[in-house]
């Protein structure tokens, strides 16, 4: 039971450890930081495409007329 309980302690400690640097980022922060970066380049996409749209039908009308 002792050693049980020597092996929870140290792996206790050992987690405190590992929790308390926070050093570099973690793969949920660099998933997370990707998410937001695709959503953010659908997004400009779509603008992109719409007023290019009403961009490419203004000069069509500038060159008929």
């Amino acid at each position: 039971m002792q050693v049980i309980g020597a092996v929870l302690g140290s792996l206790g400690t050992g987690l405190k450890r590992v929790h308390r640097v926070e050093d570099g980022l973690s793969t949920a922060e660099l998933l997370g930081n990707a998410a937001l970066a695709i959503g953010a380049l659908v997004v400009i996409w779509g603008v992109l495409q719409a007023a290019g749209v009403e961009i490419v039908g203004w000069i069509r009308d500038q060159v008929i007329n």
